[in-house]
C-alpha cells in the first residue's frame, strides 16, 4: 500500500519532507517512518493497552496515529518545529473524527525533547534519527534519571540508529540490545530497528 493510502485509512497528511531554516541546527529535517517499516516492526514487537509511548521528533504524527490506532495505547509526540506541530494537531483532529472510538489518549507536546519531562508511566521512546548525538544523549539521560526514581521496564526503539547513537547506547548506557529487526529490499544497511531495554534489577 502507498504511503498516501495509508495515510488515507488514517485520515492524516504525513508525506514529504520539511528541512529546518538554520543549517545549524542540532534538530534533523522532517522525514516519516516509512509505513512499510512499520508493518515490519509491529509484527515482531507488540505493545500493551497499558504501555505509554513518546515520540521524540514526532514531525506530523505518523508513528504516532499508527501506534495509537493498532494498539490503543497511550501516544505522546514530542515536536519542536513550530509549522510541522501545528500539522500534527491539524491531523489529530481528522484522525479523530474516524478513531473517537479509542478511549487511550494522543497528544502532542511543542517543544525540545530534552526539555521534555519524562513520566513515571512513560516506558516505551521511539527515535527515527530526530537530532544531533548531543541531544539524544541528553534525552537518554533523562529517561535513565526517570527510571532511577521509578523502576519499570522501559524500551528505546530507534529506527535508522546512526553510528553515534549506537555507540552510545551500547558503550555508555545501561540498556541491552533487546531485537534487531532488519527490512528486507532495503539498500540502505541503517533502515532498520534496534530495540534496547533496561528492566526492573
Amino acid at each position: 500500500m502507498a504511503e498516501r493510502q495509508y495515510d488515507s485509512v488514517l485520515n492524516i497528511r504525513t508525506t514529504g519532507l520539511r528541512e529546518w531554516a538554520d543549517p545549524n541546527t542540532l534538530y534533523n529535517r522532517y522525514e516519516a517512518t516509512p509505513y512499510k517499516a512499520l508493518d515490519k516492526l509491529y509484527k515482531n514487537y507488540k505493545l500493551k493497552k497499558g504501555d505509554r509511548v513518546v515520540d521524540f521528533g514526532s514531525g506530523r504524527g505518523r508513528v504516532s496515529f499508527y501506534t495509537h490506532n493498532k494498539f490503543h495505547t497511550h501516544v505522546i509526540g514530542i515536536e519542536a518545529h513550530d509549522q510541522t506541530y501545528d500539522e500534527a494537531i491539524e491531523n489529530k483532529q481528522r484522525y479523530r473524527t474516524r478513531a473517537g472510538h479509542i478511549s487511550a489518549p494522543i497528544y502532542f507536546e511543542y517543544g525540545l525533547a530534552e526539555s521534555y519531562e519524562i513520566d513515571p508511566e512513560d516506558n516505551i521512546f521511539y527515535f527515527f534519527n530526530p537530532f544531533s548525538i548531543k541531544i539524544f544523549r541528553q534525552v537518554i539521560n533523562n529517561i535513565l534519571k526517570s527510571f532511577k526514581e521509578n523502576k519499570r521496564t522501559i524500551d528505546i526503539i530507534i529506527y535508522y540508529t546512526i553510528p553515534e547513537y549506537r555507540r552510545y547506547m551500547d558503550n555508555k548506557t545501561p540498556f541491552q540490545l533487546l531485537n534487531r529487526i532488519k527490512l528486507p529490499g532495503m539498500n540502505d544497511p541503517l533502515e532498520e530497528f534496534l530495540i534496547y531495554r533496561i528492566d526492573i534489577e
